[in-house]
């Protein structure tokens, strides 16, 4: 008998010809979670395996949690001898710690050569278990304990608790993404979602000293470690923005402050996601939510860029977003009272429906490529992990 943690793939079973390449990174995001401890990882379509010293399951399981692509984790018992009348002795042997006051059996044979199918094995196990445990019952609807026995070619598996994943696909599996990570509550929900769907992120911060501080700074570094634990680490690109913004504070109409200062930050992560091959741009914004966010102001900031932009939040209310906030640890962080570059300047009546050609007339007013060559230039770029660990790129 040999103890195991076996992994369930849940949405990736739907991949059928190409699944092996989602398996293969999956299995690539265990071993870089878990690097460090003396494991083997091994896989096939139906699960993946880890196996390891006992005392060291405990740390797999904490750190596998929250890798995406996996549906559930479960600690269970790999013997190799498949007889029914061993698979009915270590079953009663294993039981001796639970309380089978009810119980239900759950098989599944994937092994269709097996002489007794699911059934038939599911009523043998549980006879057994009721001439050995004089008090305990069958309930199928309501059991204390759900005994789990899945019969493969080449061993059993005996297990009793699951461990829900947090599903999706595995990191990586979609190509990369560039996150415009403000220090609001939107944008690491935003990130979360497009980790969820297999996409690797960098991150894109746009810092205004002096007008933004130091501690707003570290606070999105913080919301970037957040996401690193989903990640395996996060590159943060971050772009002095203080010339940028305050020539179009002095040029440009304040009624349209946003609106400009959107198309600028799109054009810069537009360029620095092209230059690290990122597939898109991903960003917190949600319908309605400010003046930026309508649909005609959408598409007037969206006009000055060619890749795909996505907002994985952009029909959730802010309470849907909150809640997944909290749920990813974020929460606390992102209402820091540490303003970023959206939220100075910002004027009293911003518009709501911009026109393409007022912004391309108010845009000749700065030379904004000289600037915007100048900021992707001096940006700095920092590694972050999990481990509160910040490392400088450049």
């Amino acid at each position: 008998m040999k103890k195991i943690i076996i992994i369930k793939y849940g949405e990736l079973t739907t991949k059928k010809s190409n699944i092996n390449y989602f398996l293969k990174i999956l299995k690539d995001n265990v071993n870089k979670a878990i690097s460090g401890i003396d494991a083997t990882v091994t896989f096939d379509k139906g699960r993946m395996f880890i196996e390891s010293n006992v005392d060291n399951y405990d740390s797999i399981l904490n750190k596998i949690k929250n890798i995406f692509g996996i549906h559930e984790i479960i600690i269970g018992y790999k013997y190799d001898d498949r007889e029914m009348e061993s698979i009915q002795n270590n079953i009663v042997e294993l039981l001796k710690e639970y309380d089978l006051s009810t119980f239900k059996v759950i098989t599944k044979r994937s092994d269709k050569n097996y002489p007794l199918d699911s059934m038939e094995i599911s009523r043998k196990v549980g006879g057994t278990i009721l001439k050995n445990y004089n008090n305990s019952k069958v309930d199928v609807h309501n059991p204390n304990l759900e005994i789990y026995i899945e019969v493969r070619i080449n061993a059993v598996y005996i297990y009793f608790e699951k461990v829900k994943g947090i599903g999706g696909y595995p990191v990586g599996t979609l190509g990369k993404g560039l996150l415009m990570l403000s220090g609001g509550i939107d944008s690491p929900v935003a990130g979360y979602m497009a980790m969820k769907r297999g996409i690797k992120l960098e991150c894109i911060y746009f810092e205004s000293p002096p007008h933004t501080s130091e501690a707003a700074k570290n606070k999105v570094l913080e919301l970037a470690r957040i996401l690193s634990t989903y990640n395996n680490g996060i590159k943060v690109h971050v772009i002095n923005f203080t010339k940028i913004q305050e020539e179009i504070y002095k040029n440009i109409p304040h009624e349209y402050l946003i609106t400009i200062m959107r198309r600028m930050m799109y054009r810069i992560s537009e360029r620095i996601a092209r230059y690290n091959k990122d597939l898109a741009i991903i960003n917190g914004e949600s319908v309605g939510q400010v003046a930026s966010q309508t649909l005609t102001s959408m598409n007037v900031i969206n006009e000055v860029v060619k890749i795909p932009i996505i907002r994985p939040v952009a029909c959730f209310d802010k309470l849907e977003i909150i809640d997944i906030s909290k749920k990813i640890g974020a929460y606390e962080t992102s209402i820091l009272p540490y303003e970023d570059c959206c939220t100075i300047f910002v004027p009293e009546h911003p518009v709501i429906n911009p026109e393409f050609s007022k912004c391309e007339e108010y845009e000749k007013l700065i030379d904004y490529e000289t600037l915007i060559t100048e900021a992707i230039k001096t940006r700095d770029v920092i590694k972050v992990d999990n481990k509160n660990k910040y490392e400088d790129l450049l």
